[in-house]
């Protein structure tokens, strides 16, 4: 079985905001000699990523001018170190106490400046769901979908609902505590060959206690070693481990969905899909490894290939989605919706994904992509590397 790639080698930074010049170089400097131990060690390193705590409370005094012109020269020193992905953290809209008219700047921080992220925390198991902050966190998608290219601001953008720090995915990721490393792969490929070692084909229903038996062993057996490596680098830069997700994220034509028809079940959306989810769901949070972040099944529409073909034979939406993050995860990630959405439609959708998560007590998010100039029933055309096409 191949190595799978290493998606994100991500550095929970402890220092906070303002950072200097300094303080990101060095941070790169981590990044750097980390990747190349993992490239040394014979894996695929895909990106380097700098999470941050959450710029709102360092910044807590900060007038959004002061905010904005901070964050452009955050940009200027992550594009002079060839950082491409840092996040500001997340906001905490569900504390009471949080002024949600401070909401508006953030697509003007985010949406200029390609390497960063931020998140709008909805609902924690604290405070429950803060349904007011719903509406202006949907604002923030509609205004980055038509005031960056393509709309691609809302692929760095994400409501969050009981998720803790300590993520090393983008753009859920952000930190507290001591600065550490922790490591995302990319492990739909390690899912499809543990069925297929098993002479899994999709044509006969398989046994789901055995499914999640075969990929418990997979993980254990590829992540294992990228454990191990990860807390020697982390230990030599004098950082904590901070852990490893082994949510099996998809990109492209290396499928996640493709894995999960194996299973026999039918296409996505059919009856069992669920138990299928479930099933690998279950094998996730048994591996016994250090894990940290989602640790669920990744089912991005936008990112996966099958699943877009899903997406487009009406065999799954958006609803059918949030049925499988019951017993998954990771909510609604890169479904494309119609560019003329109203605000509160978009926010009807983000209260379902915070409600589910705090009535599970689960960490959940939504990144939803109203796609300019397009209606429903029509196609996206996105150009980025990063994104599949499908219906909207």
């Amino acid at each position: 079985m191949p190595t799978p790639p290493v998606r994100t080698i991500t550095l929970g930074l402890a220092d906070p905001h303002p950072l200097s010049a300094g303080t990101v170089q060095r941070a790169q400097e981590v990044l750097s000699r980390a990747s190349t131990r993992y490239q040394e060690a014979g894996y695929e390193i895909q990106t380097v990523r700098l999470s941050t705590r959450p710029l709102f409370d360092d910044l807590a005094d900060w007038p959004a001018a002061a905010l904005g012109h901070y964050t452009r020269e955050l940009q200027k020193m992550l594009d002079d170190v060839q950082l491409d992905f840092c996040s500001l953290g997340t906001v905490a809209a569900a504390n009471p106490a949080f002024d949600l008219d401070r909401l508006d700047c953030i697509a003007d921080l985010v949406g200029p400046s390609p390497a960063l992220n931020a998140t709008v925390l909805l609902a924690t198991s604290e405070h429950g769901v803060r349904t007011e902050a719903a509406l202006p966190t949907a604002q923030i998608m509609q205004r980055l979908a038509v005031e960056t290219e393509e709309g691609f601001g809302n692929f760095r953008f994400a409501m969050l609902a009981c998720m803790p720090p300590g993520s090393p995915f983008f753009p859920a990721a952000y930190h507290a505590g001591p600065s550490n490393l922790s490591i995302g792969v990319q492990g739909a490929g390690i899912v499809a060959a543990a069925l297929r070692t098993q002479h899994a084909d999709g044509a006969h229903p398989q046994n789901l206690g055995l499914v999640t038996q075969w990929i418990r062993e997979a993980l254990q057996q590829q992540a294992a070693p990228i454990v191990e490596l990860g807390q020697q680098v982390a230990r030599d830069a004098g950082l904590a481990f901070g852990g490893i997700d082994v949510s099996p994220a998809p990109l492209g034509e290396d499928s996640i969905v493709a894995a999960m028809e194996l299973c026999g079940y039918g296409p996505l959306g059919s009856s069992g899909t669920l138990a299928v989810a479930a099933a690998i769901t279950a094998a996730l949070k048994s591996s016994g490894l250090p894990t940290c972040g989602y640790c669920g099944l990744m089912l991005p529409v936008l990112e996966d290939v099958v699943l877009g073909q899903r997406w487009t034979e009406g065999r799954v939406d958006a609803h059918r989605l949030l049925l499988y993050s019951s017993v998954c995860g990771t909510g609604l990630d890169a479904v494309p919706l119609p560019g003329d959405s109203s605000a509160a439609s978009i926010a009807h959708l983000l209260l379902d994904v915070a409600t589910l998560a705090h009535r599970l007590n689960k960490p959940l998010s939504a990144r939803l992509f109203p796609v300019p100039g397009k209606q429903a029933g029509e196609y996206t055309s996105f150009t980025s590397p990063y994104l599949t096409n499908t219906r909207i």
